[in-house]
């Protein structure tokens, strides 16, 4: 089983405070959307369980042991898996090469190869794109990359920032379509930050909404879109 437990009162960047009170947790197979306007901390969030924002005050732990403050490359080591904005893939390597960068912490070629095989195997829409440069490939083609390679290390915990940013809205659908059912074929949790509310709300099992730096809903998305939490969070 897998459990992730965030308790965070004070991170940002230099003396700038950008999360005073967030609470979160997530278990086996869960989708959850972290939602928020613009400078509630959202990425900010993903980036301080990752390691690459400090956490003054607070604590993060993955299946009850402390992983706080961790750096990046240990982070990995323990399961945590990091897409950020547009994906950043490798435009001057093959699809194939950005799979291998993805699986530096396999023991082996052999290994990687392996892994490259089966992760492959969840994005048909990659297959025949395995020699071609992800500079060729389309909008929500490099996303789906991006997410194929987060996958080489058998991750954990997969946490996604924006994955529909700058995609047209049928790629959007595309890309939701393909986390939704990673999260069902692998069973592992996802955390996805996401501006695009409506559409993430409707592949989401939870929902954190942060304001200003702190939590101020957590619950299904329909009690979130049917209540007046919405509208408390973007508009008030």
């Amino acid at each position: 089983m897998i459990t992730l437990e965030v308790c965070i009162k004070d991170a940002g960047y230099g003396k700038k405070l950008v999360l005073s009170d967030v609470r979160l947790s997530a278990t086996d197979a869960e989708l959850i959307s972290i939602v928020g306007p613009n400078g509630a901390g959202k990425s900010t969030l993903l980036k301080a369980l990752m390691g690459l924002v400090r956490v003054r005050e607070g604590s993060v732990t993955l299946n009850g042991e402390a992983i706080t403050n961790i750096d990046p490359e240990q982070a990995a080591r323990r399961g945590l898996s990091y897409v950020p904005q547009r994906g950043a893939v490798f435009n001057d390597l093959s699809v194939l090469e950005n799979l291998e960068v993805g699986g530096h912490l396999l023991a082996d070629y052999k290994q990687v190869h392996a892994r490259a095989r089966e992760v492959i195997a969840l994005f048909p829409i990659l297959t025949a794109h395995l020699s071609k440069r992800a500079s060729m490939l389309s909008g929500g083609e490099k996303q789906q990359l991006a997410l194929a390679r987060a996958l080489m290390v058998q991750p954990k915990l997969l946490l996604l920032d924006e994955p529909s940013l700058g995609l047209a809205p049928a790629l959007v659908r595309q890309v939701f379509t393909a986390i939704r059912q990673l999260n069902r074929a692998l069973g592992v949790p996802i955390l996805i930050v996401e501006q695009k509310v409506s559409e993430v709300l409707r592949i989401s099992d939870r929902v954190y909404a942060l304001r200003m730096g702190r939590t101020v809903f957590a619950g299904p998305p329909q009690e979130f879109m049917s209540t007046d939490a919405a509208r408390r969070v973007f508009l008030s």
